[in-house]
């Protein structure tokens, strides 16, 4: 099996008795059995959040009017939340299995938005410049979501600038990333509460999908415990460890209640 890997990069180590499946598909070294259950626990995770949204969908095409049941608020700040967590979880070199799953949030929330105006457009054609400035709001958002993107294409490209940076522009980097990365946990308690009033509003959650909540929890619960289920595998300082992965432990964990 050895003999079928690519050789290491420069400066990069050997992963000698890594889990060939995890090393294959993430370009994770996982040789404990704590690593190994947070990469399964974060594919659950993956898993959950990826089904989370089909309840939705077709909870929205048999009554038609996803628009009045769900805020458009709820779903721009999901959305926003996942840009800002990728670009977080990116410039800081987060978990990879992290980096994995927030880009299945990033394509799910395309889909609920997709779908959110679609039918605001179908129902609502009095107000249709209302709905042609929430395309456009969109618009402007996948464009930030390609831009986030490239660095992954660019990363992968050998001689490219973005592999050669200096000590002091890999700390501001750093950094920012982790801005980003408390941005997104923002973001994320935030997207709940506009749903919460919207439901007070009505007065109802028809139109909602109650698996939509309940798959976003468990998905949340296990991404959470994905981080923390490798703590007794650390040979560094756990501290250390909990502080890098703070801002998404309070992304994730945090929206629980609210959920």
């Amino acid at each position: 099996v050895a003999a079928n890997w690519t050789a290491p990069a420069p400066g990069r180590p050997v992963c000698v008795n890594g889990t060939p499946w995890i090393l294959y598909l993430l370009e994770e070294c996982v040789d404990n059995v704590w690593e190994y259950c947070s990469v399964v626990i974060g594919l659950v995770s993956m898993f959950c959040f990826l089904l989370s949204t089909l309840p939705q969908v077709y909870e929205a095409y048999r009554n038609g009017k996803v628009e009045e049941a769900m805020s458009f608020g709820f779903l721009f700040f999901l959305f926003s939340g996942d840009l800002t967590s990728f670009a977080g979880c990116y410039l800081t070199s987060q978990l990879p299995i992290q980096l994995v799953t927030v880009v299945f949030y990033i394509f799910t929330d395309l889909i609920l938005i997709s779908q959110f105006l679609y039918y605001k457009i179908k129902n609502s054609s009095s107000r249709i410049f209302s709905a042609l400035d929430s395309i456009h709001f969109f618009y402007l958002h996948c464009t930030a979501a390609r831009h986030l993107l490239t660095p992954i294409v660019a990363d992968a490209v050998p001689n490219c600038p973005l592999l050669h940076k200096s000590p002091s522009t890999s700390n501001s980097v750093e950094v920012t990333g982790y801005v980003c990365g408390y941005l997104a946990s923002i973001f994320y308690l935030s997207s709940r509460f506009p749903q919460l009033y919207k439901n007070f509003q009505r007065q109802s959650t028809e139109g909602t999908s109650y698996l939509l909540f309940a798959l976003a929890m468990m998905g949340n619960g296990t991404y959470g415990f994905s981080v923390i289920v490798v703590l007794p595998a650390l040979k560094g300082s756990k501290r250390t460890f909990i502080i890098k992965h703070l801002a998404w432990l309070i992304g994730s964990l945090g929206v629980l209640i609210l959920d």
